[in-house]
């Protein structure tokens, strides 16, 4: 089997061929899936086997400890032979992974071979294809929990007890010092205890990861934005608890600990940070200062680890093999996500490449797994497949419209006020009959604004009312899918703003109406397609002959504090909610539908790269995007092809390049992202009875693409698009 491995002299990692072990009594045999690396406390290892023998000294003054009472015992050249010996040899790294049980030993009667768990421990959680691990050191993985999911359990055993040390009660304040991968965790346990969490990094993008993940405020050490944030969620008493995540040798987080803390609060290390206690503060403040010793109870114990010896639940509530069970549980329920820490997954065959991208700063990154083959023998893993359903239609007939054509909308929010009603309110040939919403200001507001003949909250009134024609479904992305099925039922033609669903079932839910209506007539906002410029754009480059490589940054920036778009348990990924759009544009740009899609969140936050392959050879990469500079353009795309390259700069210019130059000969007095074209080409359907603008089946593609990016960051695989026939 293969195994990572670090001369500690040399500093050479290497991947090496070592001998399977063997599965002893009291534990199982595991074949690894994924494995995590621990950027701080596994590259802190990493770059003290590259420093020279001084260096690696003043690291680990503990160790130099060691060797002078050495010196003493055994005199001088025993000494030397013994730690030249230890130095140059091939030591393991790693300590959290998920894998499937391969074999069981003697004693062992709670999993079974075939189970998946997580596993713990320096000397048995290894970067390592199979790995022995004993009873104490893993738990069972929770129906439902992705394995990748499953491979933070070490680490999160090791916040979970930092958090129990800190004894946090409900409404307490908090502050983390250290946003890393622990420090990530301490935020989101702290605030599923009910505690309110101020951060603290000097990487503004850990800071901003951290707010997402529910910490009231985050920012530098050096800012006075911590130090305004700490007094007004204390009234000004400072702090309940600070955790020290950090790692380095300043000694900065002990300080602000103490400036921070209230009287007699709590100070819990986690991290390996430097501990020059300034007295006076903290002997001012009485502060109790108290250390997390890794997973919990039973770490360093032989009898516990080693021996399988429980803990008595009534005297120690909490063991290390608890605390593992206890995280992986708070994950399964959604209580903690892990996966907007997982920066970049890396195949396990390039260990030694991902290390030195890791240290070299090439990467960066909160969390990195290494994912492993599957077992060996069973094959070639199949690659994992999102579903795309044909669409199977028994058409009705297309009734017949009046004029004007009768529209009901409902959901009069911010989209729908600000980009569709305009471009309807006024316009020959249309009527808006009805406006549908939850609370009766809202319509009353904009049947007001738009002249809407009724506002009401009664939703089957008017899906029931035969004289509307279509319905306009612009609601907060969960109910999209529901809605439209029942006004397909209904019989209306559908306007859904995107996303049409959120879920493969939802999908499947919206066609099974279309097949039972016999109504295919749905259009999803996917507006972008239908931008003059974009489209002159289009017309000038002309048709293609080879492949082609489209690229599409998207610079979407962050989202304020709040917004409804960051509820990613109710309404998805904010990707999920407005990804569609680019990958319908890059599409219709293609000319044909998706047949694969590879996704990477890069950088431990909301941004993501997702490559699209399609049947003719042709690529699409999207570059989402929430941590780039807001004054720079918001959308950009370059497609390649046949020697032509075409340009779109934001809706505001376009150019193609070719055998002959074509720039957009004047700027548009604003963005014409194409609602206004969209919207006339949905009403001519709709008043003739005529082709809907959009193929279903392309809407129904574009939707399973979205769909399965989600898929591809959880497997960390490229996904195929299985056409179902």
């Amino acid at each position: 089997m293969k195994q990572v491995v670090q001369n500690y002299k040399s500093g050479e990692l290497a991947v090496l061929d070592v001998p399977v072990p063997g599965c002893k009594p009291g534990g199982v045999l595991v074949r690894t899936s994924y494995s995590l690396i621990s950027t701080g406390t596994e590259l802190m290892k990493v770059s003290e086997a590259g420093m020279s023998m001084l260096g690696k000294a003043r690291s680990r003054p503990d160790q130099v400890a060691k060797v002078m009472q050495s010196v003493a015992t055994n005199g001088l050249p025993a000494t030397y032979r013994k730690v030249m010996g230890k130095l140059d040899s091939y030591t393991p790294l790693g300590y959290s992974l998920c894998g499937v049980v391969e074999q069981v030993g003697a004693g062992i009667d709670e999993v079974k071979v075939g189970d998946f768990v997580a596993c713990a421990g320096n000397e048995h959680a290894l970067h390592a294809e199979l790995n022995w691990v004993p009873r104490n050191l893993y738990a069972p993985v929770p129906d439902g929990l992705a394995p990748r999911h499953a491979a933070f359990g070490t680490v999160g055993a090791i916040a979970m007890q930092g958090v129990r040390r800190g004894e946090p009660q409900l409404g307490e304040v908090a502050l983390v010092i250290g946003l890393g991968l622990i420090g990530q965790l301490v935020v989101q346990l702290l605030v599923a205890s009910g505690v309110r969490v101020v951060g603290v990094d000097p990487d503004p993008a850990r800071c901003g990861l951290a707010v997402r993940l529910g910490a009231a405020a985050c920012g530098d050490p050096a800012s006075a934005a911590v130090e305004a944030a700490v007094a007004e969620l204390t009234d000004g008493h400072g702090v309940d608890q600070v955790y020290l995540a950090a790692g380095g040798g300043s000694n900065q987080p002990v300080e602000l600990a103490a400036q921070l803390s209230r009287d007699r609060g709590r100070v819990v290390d986690i991290g390996k940070c430097r501990l020059d206690l300034p007295w006076n503060a903290y002997y001012e403040k009485e502060l109790d200062v108290r250390f997390s010793r890794s997973y919990g109870p039973g770490r360093y114990d032989p009898e516990y680890e080693l021996q399988g010896r429980d803990y008595p639940i009534g005297y120690v509530r909490w063991t290390e093999r608890r605390n593992l069970a206890c995280f992986l549980d708070l994950v399964a329920r959604g209580r903690v996500d892990v996966e907007p820490l997982v920066s970049h997954v890396a195949a396990f065959d390039d260990a030694v490449e991902t290390y030195r991208r890791l240290e070299d700063g090439d990467v960066k990154a909160v969390a990195v797994l290494f994912r492993y083959p599957e077992h060996a023998g069973a094959g070639e893993a199949e690659a994992p497949a999102v579903a795309v359903p044909a669409v199977h239609v028994r058409h009705s007939p297309v009734r017949a419209t009046r004029t004007p054509v009768r529209l009901a909308f409902v959901g009069a929010g911010n989209y729908a006020t600000s980009m569709l009603l305009p471009h309807l309110a006024g316009r020959e040939g249309v009527e808006l009959s009805a406006v549908v919403t939850t609370t009766a200001l809202s319509a009353a507001n904009a049947q007001r604004k738009f002249g809407f003949a009724e506002a009401t909250t009664d939703l089957d009134a008017v899906l029931g009312d035969k004289a509307v024609d279509a319905v306009f479904v612009v609601t907060r992305h969960s109910s999209h899918a529901e809605l439209t099925r029942q006004a397909l039922l209904a019989g209306k033609t559908v306007f859904v703003e995107k996303p049409l669903a959120l879920t493969e079932d939802e999908l499947a839910g919206v066609l099974a109406a279309v097949e039972e209506s016999g109504n295919d007539r749905l259009q999803v906002g996917f507006n972008r397609r239908f931008a003059p410029l974009l489209t002159e754009a289009k017309q000038r480059f002309g048709a293609r002959t080879g492949p082609a490589s489209l690229r599409y940054l998207v610079n979407a920036g962050r989202l304020q504090h709040g917004s409804w778009y960051l509820q990613q348990g109710t309404e998805g990924s904010r990707f999920e909610g407005e990804g569609g759009h680019f990958i319908d544009t890059a599409s219709w740009l293609l000319g044909a539908d998706p047949v694969s899609v590879y996704a990477l969140a890069p950088s431990g936050n909301e941004d993501l790269q997702v490559v699209l392959r399609y049947p003719d050879g042709s690529t699409a990469t999207l570059s989402y995007l929430t941590t780039g500079a807001p004054g720079f353009p918001k959308e950009t795309l370059d497609l390649v092809a046949d020697g032509k390259v075409l340009r779109l700069d934001d809706f505001v210019r376009a150019s193609v390049y070719g055998p002959k130059k074509w720039v957009s000969s004047r700027l548009p007095k604003a963005r014409d992202k194409g609602q206004s074209a969209e919207l006339a080409a949905f009403i001519k359907a709709v008043r003739t009875g005529g082709p809907m603008p959009v193929p279903l089946q392309s809407l129904v593609a574009t939707t399973a693409a979205t769909l399965a990016v989600r898929a591809g960051l959880v497997g960390g695989a490229p996904v195929t698009l299985a056409r179902a026939r």
